[in-house]
């Protein structure tokens, strides 16, 4: 799977082209934006691109008025095909975020059950109550997801809107040539539609990648045979910003052994969970750290670490945004890629991830843990990586058994002898290929 061995770069689409916030239903090709920034997504070494919604909706994305249709505030179809073949020509794929949860109030189908209530023949496509009523004053009740009425939950047991949605994906394949899809909220979704949507994109496109979002519980229930490829870490989410906050590597290092260990009782080994420091929901993680020093070593280890590792449009060159201060903070609009000294760094880091089979594939093994400073191992027949963070602000010199031979720096093509400890300078991080 094309997607195991990928570094993601995630767009919130609407935010980042300078979309009103409400739709004016004003016709604007702002998505042939991401052409100009082919060049940077290049330089930061990202292989696919992950958008936030881009078709018809009422005003955020996540509240779907047309399938079928890019939202006019991005432009035509047209111009969302010619960014998608732009980004193919680059060897970047295309990864869409599926809402099938839940559609917009402006949803054509919901429109035609308000205007003939009982008659319309897609009541059942909704979980409805024509007896009650909501703060919409429509005359009827309807199941809004998690209580959110401006978002209408879909009956994904009813076989007709199963059939609908499926021939939206098959026409995304083909009308713009997409490689995956990111499903949204997939711990609310039925799972025999899940699987469902496994089989048929199967049949549609070889390869065609389908990862959930999921915030808790045992990611096995979703991700699997037949089912997902992948779903989001957030447990180790929270543990990497955390981890350094309170300065207490222990709990990322937890998770990870938990999640990836060479126990026979960890959860996902050989899987790939998508990682991410920040997406478009949880504050940047520049404003989440406590210490400006830490922001390249979470990076560092976000790219160590198993998995897929997601970077957030923005934040490679350290852009701000709290959670607190609402949704624009978070989905800004950047006039152009911007750079800083982390941007190269991360951009040395996805490099490093792309070209080691080891960091791609690697099983994981902790070496050496403390408070404050984490060495891990990743390994495949024939390649070992050492990546080692310190983060505190004194040197620390690292002792661990790392094998016969000599080690390079992926980052900076140094070699190093692991002969008598290996220094870890003041708030470092560093990958080492040991060659067997």
């Amino acid at each position: 799977m094309w997607a195991y061995s990928s570094n993601f770069y995630q767009i919130y689409t609407l935010g980042f082209c300078g979309c009103p916030g409400q739709n004016d239903s004003c016709t604007v090709p702002r998505i042939r934006k991401v052409e100009e920034w082919i060049p940077h997504l290049q330089r930061l070494s990202m292989d696919a691109v992950y958008f936030t919604p881009v078709f018809d909706s009422d005003a955020h994305g996540y509240d779907t008025r047309d399938y079928t249709r890019l939202d006019p505030r991005l432009g035509t179809n047209a111009d969302f095909t010619q960014v998608c073949q732009a980004l193919h020509r680059n060897g970047i794929r295309v990864v869409l975020d599926g809402v099938f949860n839940h559609v917009g109030r402006g949803f054509w189908a919901f429109q035609d059950v308000l205007q003939n209530r009982e008659a319309s023949p897609y009541r059942d496509w909704f979980f409805l109550d024509f007896g009650g009523n909501t703060a919409y004053n429509d005359g009827l009740w309807y199941e809004g997801w998690e209580g959110h009425y401006e978002l209408v939950k879909l009956n994904l047991r009813n076989p007709a809107v199963v059939e609908y949605l499926m021939d939206c994906v098959s026409g995304w394949i083909r009308e713009f040539d997409i490689d995956g899809l990111r499903l949204d909220v997939a711990y609310s979704l039925d799972q025999d539609f899940i699987a469902r949507l496994r089989r048929h994109g199967d049949g549609l496109k070889e390869d065609f990648f389908l990862i959930g979002e999921m915030l808790h519980g045992d990611y096995n229930r979703l991700m699997g045979e037949g089912m997902l490829h992948s779903v989001t870490n957030y447990e180790c989410y929270k543990g990497l910003y955390s981890s350094f906050n309170s300065l207490n590597l222990f709990e990322i290092a937890h998770s990870l052994q938990r999640q990836f260990g060479p126990e026979p009782w960890t959860l996902y080994k050989g899987k790939h969970l998508l990682n991410f420091v920040d997406n478009h929901d949880v504050t940047r993680i520049a404003s989440m750290l406590g210490r400006p020093e830490h922001l390249p070593l979470i990076y560092a280890l976000l790219f160590a670490m198993p998995g897929i590792p997601c970077v957030y449009y923005g934040s490679e060159w350290g852009a701000l945004g709290r959670k607190e201060e609402g949704d624009p903070a978070l989905r800004p609009c950047f006039d152009r890629p911007e750079e800083t000294e982390l941007t190269p760094w991360i951009g040395n880091l996805a490099k490093a991830h792309k070209e080691s089979a080891a960091l791609r594939d690697g099983a994981y093994r902790t070496l050496t843990l403390t408070n404050r400073q984490l060495v891990m191992e990743r390994a495949v027949p024939g390649e070992r990586v050492i990546a080692a963070i310190n983060a505190d602000g004194e040197p620390y010199t690292a002792h661990f058994d790392a094998g016969a031979g000599r080690g390079i720096d992926l980052l900076t093509g140094q070699p190093h002898d692991f002969g008598g400890g290996s220094v870890l300078p003041p708030y470092s991080a560093v990958y080492w290929r040991i060659t067997d």
